[in-house]
């Protein structure tokens, strides 16, 4: 299994910056793509930031520009660091990862959810 930790959340001011941050734990043979999302009530998680084993991003239109996401390999944890923030912003902002866990020749690829972190963007 694996456990993501996320921290960062908060209250800030419209143009004011956040950065969020997710630990990924457990048994863990490889982590692939790692994510950001975000979901406001009666809306669908949309995309926020993704990225790849081999550093790849990419963006939702609404953020490009704004936001950066990062990973460090040895930590297992990914970042988002969020400027020029907008009350638009506003949302809990949820962690994904696909990784692989088990044992030598039982091997299992999932994708897991933080248990998210809310965002409030003030005008």
């Amino acid at each position: 299994q694996v456990q993501l930790v996320e921290s960062g959340g908060g209250l800030v001011q419209a143009g004011g910056s956040l950065r969020l941050s997710c630990a990924a734990s457990g048994s863990i043979f490889s982590i692939n793509d790692m994510g950001w999302y975000r979901q406001t009530p009666g809306n669908e998680r949309e995309l926020v930031a993704g990225i790849t084993s081999d550093g790849n991003t990419r963006y939702g239109d609404s953020v490009k520009g704004r936001f950066t996401i990062s990973r460090d390999n040895a930590k297992n944890t990914v970042y988002l660091q969020m400027n020029s923030l907008k009350p638009e912003d506003t949302a809990v902002y949820y962690c994904n990862v696909a990784a692989v866990t088990g044992i030598p020749g039982y091997r299992y690829a999932n994708n897991y959810w933080g248990q998210g972190t809310q965002v409030t963007v003030s005008s």
